[in-house]
């Protein structure tokens, strides 16, 4: 069907004359008679062509490449620097020294026994800090009560650095595996504190309002609504906790340890031995990695229901 805009009595407009490729006219009055044969025909539906995103038409490399680009270039530039004599050996040894320090510690079970040991310790020291952050959190964020009692005491006592509280941990647990854990367990609880009450207290209000229209009790509340809006907060929360447990176990093998990665690293210092020191470190990166790698599968898992970017 067309739409002519001139006048009932006027001639059709001659377009013959119309300068142009015949393919921007989408539709076409096809004349009849004779002349419909001399006519080529156009197709008047167009050419869909799929139109791709540019993230999508560039070579896409494996994720797992790229994120192991950086740790390895690294390595090089660092073997490199040994080679060429820019670090020394006292300062720091090169990566195949380390390598092969590291294999005859593995040999002689002196490093996988510290690992054991230091592992049990951050364990003990999380699960204890998770539980009383935890709990502390749940009673402030979720009861305005518990936040008055609670709140003040712990943003006080989280301004006090964890490590100059450790000559009171020896006085009172002695110098024992005790200690030790309470290091680990105050640095594991604040930050797991300020994350999940962050996160309870960040739930939309209209979430609840919602939840006592459908008649929801306040235990169904805190179940269906605040605990699944407070999990994204909580696991960031365990996730930086995880980064502390492994700083504050440093400090808390210094203090007369015979055994674990801060052991070694103390009998690599009195002896000059920088080899040592850093094979103990890269232990200590590795474990803090590996930690970190199954706190972000946890939250890929249990947090399917929330879209978010990703990255492009």
């Amino acid at each position: 069907m067309s739409i002519s805009h001139a006048p009932p009595d006027s001639p059709e407009p001659d377009i013959s004359d119309i300068s142009g490729p015949r393919d921007d006219y989408l539709t076409k009055t096809a004349p009849s008679g004779s002349d419909a044969g001399n006519v080529p025909h156009v197709s008047a539906e167009p050419t869909l062509e799929p139109i791709l995103p540019a993230s999508s038409r560039r070579t896409r490399v494996p994720r797992w490449l790229r994120r192991t680009s950086g740790p390895v270039l690294l390595v090089v530039l660092w073997q490199i620097l040994s080679a060429t004599g820019v670090l020394t050996a006292d300062v720091l040894a090169s990566p195949g020294r380390i390598a092969e320090v590291g294999w005859d510690l593995v040999q002689d079970g002196s490093l996988p026994t510290a690992m054991g040991t230091s592992l049990q310790r951050v364990a003990a020291g999380l699960l204890f800090g998770t539980l009383i952050g935890t709990g502390l959190a749940l009673v402030s964020g979720l009861f305005r009560v518990g936040e008055d009692l609670v709140d003040a005491s712990v943003q006080m006592l989280r301004t006090v650095p964890f490590v100059g509280l450790i000559p009171l941990f020896i006085i009172w647990f002695g110098i024992g595996e005790t200690p030790k854990v309470a290091i680990i367990t105050l640095g594991v609880t604040f930050p797991l504190y300020l994350n999940v009450y962050a996160g309870i207290r960040g739930v939309d209000s209209q979430l609840i309002e919602a939840g006592e229209s459908l008649g929801l009790s306040r235990w169904g509340l805190v179940r269906h609504v605040v605990l699944p809006g407070a999990l994204p907060g909580a696991l960031t929360g365990l996730r930086y906790s995880l980064g502390i447990a492994w700083l504050a176990l440093v400090f808390a093998e210094q203090v007369n340890a015979d055994s674990g990665i801060g052991f070694l690293m103390v009998q690599a210092r009195d002896f000059l031995r920088t080899d040592v020191i850093v094979v103990c470190l890269v232990v200590y990166a590795f474990l803090g990695l590996l930690a970190d790698f199954i706190v972000r599968s946890l939250e890929r898992l249990l947090l399917q229901w929330r879209p978010t970017f990703t990255g492009r």
